[in-house]
């Protein structure tokens, strides 16, 4: 690569718009520090209040530096900073796109100084068989798939049993349900097998959405007037529709199959569609949307698979921006920061939704140097792309806030007779 300078500036420019979009009903002092933090964190690959420092590039003492940082995070989330770029997510968005809720773990298990610190599953060490309890707290994420089909968030909330004011998980997904049912009148809500529950029919019922959820072996559902298990349904048929779906990193044959039945929860139709050829025991999953050809079948089984981003960017999380690495004490800072990391995972969303063709991105990718020449999830490489075209940077982004000042007269004296 030639002209490194040229791009970084670029770079910083685009961070730095990205930036103004999200806080611009904001302060000044509040718009330099969202500009800071998404542009430290995007270059150092770390949510370390000390790494984002170093990217800054400030003369200040760095104390100083982390300690402005630390107060900025302690005042919350600004309640216009999320209004503002929800409404940039939905621009990226089709009219009825496809939601993916799910639980993770952020897991600290030397930490002891932690607000509201909690047991959670470790789901890096648990297995099958066994579960691995750790010192944590619970993260519960809403996705949204964008029209370049990679997922953004709309809706990542921290929490612990612990914490004071706490009533229940299910709680808080009904808050991730509410607010995407507010941005758009029409999504499909996919889930898996852990919201197998009445209460997620209900609610998706009560407010007027799409649903694909993935049932356990236990759900009951009634079939021409008598309950029986998912499971003895699944057993009695065969798949006759057949779909190559790719799984795990490897192609396979999947056969697909459907039923009309009614669930407990509100003993309205639904379909169970039966995903045969993929796992040991085949797929049931449970969907609301009405079924009339087998290129619908099809399309719910394609939409559930797309599931597989929602793990990916909990992944991409964790391991480029070291997110169960942050010290920060207090739950509401951990949130703030959290909403921080948000945005530079938006921030990628918004560069691959930019054409090949695009210059900055074509420098992005050149960059990173990656191995393969495509991928499905392209945020790896992106992220390793924009750290590196940064690292060439001299000075941070504070600079480009030049304060404004008038242009002082000359002063005149008046002669007195």
């Amino acid at each position: 690569m030639v002209n490194f300078t040229s791009n970084t500036y670029q770079m910083k420019r685009e961070i730095l718009s990205f930036s103004n979009k999200i806080s611009r009903k904001l302060p000044k002092p509040e718009r330099k520090f969202i500009a800071d933090m998404n542009c430290g964190i995007l270059a150092s690959e770390s949510c370390l209040l000390t790494d984002i420092v170093d990217q800054l590039h400030e003369p200040s003492r760095k104390i100083n530096i982390v300690d402005r940082l630390s107060r900025h995070l302690a005042k919350g989330t600004p309640k216009d900073a999320l209004k503002a770029y929800l409404t940039q997510v939905k621009k990226w968005c089709p009219d009825q796109p496809v939601i993916h809720i799910d639980d993770s773990d952020v897991v600290k298990p030397d930490g002891y100084k932690f607000e509201s610190l909690g047991w959670v599953r470790d789901g890096s060490e648990s297995t099958s068989t066994k579960n691995v309890y750790k010192k944590g707290y619970h993260v519960t994420e809403a996705t949204i798939l964008t029209k370049s089909n990679h997922p953004v968030s709309i809706f990542s909330k921290i929490h612990s049993s612990k914490e004071k004011g706490f009533t229940s998980i299910n709680d808080i997904t009904f808050s991730a349900m509410e607010r995407a049912a507010t941005l758009f009148e029409k999504a499909t809500f996919v889930m898996d097998r852990g919201y197998d529950d009445n209460k997620m029919f209900l609610k998706l019922d009560s407010l007027k959405q799409d649903c694909v959820i993935r049932l356990t072996a236990k759900r009951k559902l009634l079939y021409h007037n008598k309950w029986v298990f998912a499971t003895e349904l699944r057993n009695r048929r065969k798949g006759k529709i057949k779909l190559p779906l790719f799984y795990k990193g490897k192609m396979h044959e999947a056969y697909l199959s459907h039923i009309k039945v009614q669930i407990t929860a509100s003993r309205k139709d639904i379909y169970l569609v039966l995903v045969y050829g993929i796992t040991k025991h085949p797929m049931m999953l449970a969907t609301n949307k009405e079924l009339k050809s087998k290129d619908d079948v099809i399309k719910v089984a394609k939409i559930y698979f797309s599931r597989w981003k929602i793990e990916e960017y909990f992944r991409c999380k964790k391991q480029i921006f070291q997110f169960e690495n942050f010290q920060v004490r207090k739950l509401k800072a951990i949130n703030a920061l959290n909403f921080y990391l948000t945005l530079c995972m938006a921030f990628l969303g918004h560069i691959s939704m930019k054409p090949e063709t695009n210059a900055l991105k074509a420098a992005i990718i050149q960059t990173a140097d990656p191995v393969k020449e495509k991928t499905a999830f392209c945020y790896y490489r992106l992220a390793k792309g924009i750290s590196g075209i940064l690292s060439y940077a001299k000075e941070g982004v504070r600079l480009w806030f030049r304060t404004k000042r008038p242009a002082y007269r000359q002063l005149r004296l008046k002669l007195v007779v």
